[in-house]
């Protein structure tokens, strides 16, 4: 097959922009060349056709029959060029992240926050994975996770995110107005996996509160729940009264699903984002820095 005999490829690229855009002024701006080298190729393609491709007038330039027989066909060519090259561009290698957390925390405080996150990090892909068994970050099954404790978590570095403090919590349908009334409604309780002496129960808000009228309160009676977020149904349900961290029922408080009638409230350990130590994958910073920024601004529906 004999080779091609085609003109420098500079020179069709000047004719094709000159002639699109009428103008070798406007051509060498999108070819970052000077009006004079625009006009140079133009000169050096109509010698090697041996045709007149522009009539030269004031300020503009106008196409000869010749120019528009060629034109279309460097148009159509270099768009095709254009596309080909687009579609074998590699796609842009999204990042993507595992964030753990509890179970509770995960359904109240993480997910009512996903359009926040997709609008702060576009290009990150989040996969939360929702347990209250602790992950294991060393072998890499999550990137970073949310943990609730006193801290520290031995060889994990670990940052307090999100205080915790807890207090009677009930759906405002049952009216109540003051401790007294817990006597004539159900109790709610969240069931803790490993308790200890300052774990928020019913017991020790009532023995806090040091109130003559909750002596006689049953603080073991009552619907128990081994998932927090069951017990917060169970409050906006208006099943009960639920001893409830309440940063995790920011959101339904702030809504007026849920009301906090009276105190006290207790001081509970804050949940902490931890990860292993000297790993740092691509957009854990900026998951992190999302995180801090949605625990400094409180309820999700006041983002």
């Amino acid at each position: 097959m004999p080779g091609r005999r085609l003109p420098p490829l500079s020179a069709l690229r000047a004719f094709e922009a000159a002639a699109r855009l009428r103008s070798f002024k406007r051509a060498g701006q999108e070819l970052s060349v000077t009006p004079t080298a625009i006009s140079h190729q133009v000169r050096a393609l109509e010698e090697h056709i041996g045709l007149r491709l522009f009539e030269r007038q004031t300020r503009r330039v106008a196409l000869t029959a010749a120019a528009e027989r060629l034109f279309p066909v460097l148009r159509d060519g270099f768009d095709a060029f254009a596309e080909a090259v687009e579609a074998l561009r590699a796609p842009p290698q999204r990042r993507a992240l595992t964030l753990s957390a509890t179970l509770s925390f995960t359904a109240k405080w993480l997910v009512p926050r996903m359009a926040s996150f997709r609008q702060a990090c576009p290009d990150l892909d989040l996969r939360l994975h929702a347990s209250d068994d602790p992950v294991d970050l060393h072998a890499g099954l999550a990137d970073a996770a949310i943990r609730y404790g006193r801290g520290p978590f031995p060889g994990l570095e670990a940052e307090p995110l999100i205080e915790n403090r807890f207090a009677p919590v009930c759906s405002p349908r049952l009216s109540l107005r003051q401790p007294r009334d817990l006597h004539e409604n159900m109790l709610l309780h969240s069931e803790w996996r490993h308790p200890t002496a300052d774990t928020p129960t019913w017991r020790l808000w009532r023995e806090r509160a040091g109130l003559a009228e909750l002596a006689g309160l049953d603080v073991d009676a009552g619907l128990r729940f081994t998932d927090e977020s069951h017990a917060i149904q169970a409050a906006i349900a208006g099943h009960g009264v639920a001893l409830l961290s309440l940063a995790l029922v920011a959101d339904d408080l702030a809504s007026g699903a849920l009301v906090q009638p009276f105190g006290p409230a207790l001081d509970g350990y804050p949940h902490w984002f931890v990860r292993a130590p000297g790993v740092e994958p691509a957009g854990l910073a900026a998951l992190r820095d999302w995180l801090r920024a949605q625990a400094a601004v409180g309820p999700a529906d006041a983002i």
